[in-house]
């Protein structure tokens, strides 16, 4: 097996440009020599480092860095699409933060994209039937990022969650593929009715900095959600809601509101 991780790695073009930048920014800065190197230049591969940066970023005196590596670990070994995921969720941030110039951006600095990996752990925890271990990734992820995402939660790949700071998604929430959302999201319950509870979000929707999206409730494919706003009913597919409580107010403006990323009503760039 050792010998085909640096195989795997000559044949991955995420992992090689990741390399690359590390290699880059030593040069530039020899002060983030260490941080390049543990985190990143001493790995075999993409989901080598992933794994230690959870293991960094959530260890306590709880919880130690060794065990949570050993988690990390175990869960890319035994499900291959986390690590796919985690391309497709650094390819999304790229694209559409106008922020992130380096692919190494996200997996060192950006607290939403690194809450959101480790998220995919726990809810690999959860569906191990490792209930309480998967909790104590969320609360960790909640104390270290701001990020309280239940680990039953379904998301789907190509998430941007950007800034990140006091996202909640509920325990039977589910996102569907290339969403975007802001700081300050909130997928959540209305009440303390047990049960499915929490909203389903479609593929490519867009939901702005402050929505609250409460209910078990259906978005969309392809809509946006303006910032502040409170969703408390279906959103058809397509469509611009806004307001308080949310209300249609034009169509989505684009064919992909979530990769174009533009949140004003009039429409997306270029209309």
């Amino acid at each position: 097996m050792p010998e085909i991780k640096p195989r795997l790695a000559e044949i991955d073009p995420v992992w090689k440009r990741i390399c690359a930048e590390a290699e880059e920014a030593v040069s530039a800065e020899p002060l983030l020599g260490g941080l390049m190197h543990s985190s990143l230049l001493h790995h075999a591969g993409f989901e080598d480092a992933l794994a230690y940066r959870f293991a960094m970023k959530l260890s306590s005196g709880e919880m130690s860095e060794q065990l949570l590596r050993e988690i990390a670990d175990q869960a890319y070994a035994d499900d291959p699409s986390l690590g796919r995921a985690a391309r497709v969720d650094l390819t999304a941030v790229h694209d559409r933060d106008p922020a992130c110039h380096r692919y190494i951006q996200p997996i060192l600095f950006f607290k939403g994209y690194q809450a959101l990996q480790a998220y995919r752990v726990g809810h690999w925890l959860w569906q191990q039937g490792r209930q309480d271990m998967a909790y104590l990734v969320q609360m960790r992820v909640s104390e270290s990022f701001g990020v309280d995402i239940h680990p039953a939660a379904k998301l789907g790949q190509g998430i941007m969650i950007d800034h990140a700071h006091s996202i909640v998604i509920g325990e039977t929430a589910v996102v569907g593929d290339n969403v975007s959302m802001l700081h300050s999201v909130t997928l959540g319950g209305t009440g303390k009715d047990d049960g499915d509870r929490h909203p389903k979000i479609g593929d490519g929707v867009l939901i702005g900095a402050g929505a609250k999206v409460l209910g078990n409730i259906h978005v969309g494919h392809c809509s946006r959600i303006a910032a502040g706003s409170v969703v408390l009913t279906d959103v058809p597919p397509c469509s611009t809601v806004a307001g308080v409580p949310a209300k249609i107010v034009g169509e989505a403006g684009c064919d992909q509101p979530s990769v174009m990323m533009d949140h004003r009503l009039g429409g997306c760039d270029g209309d």
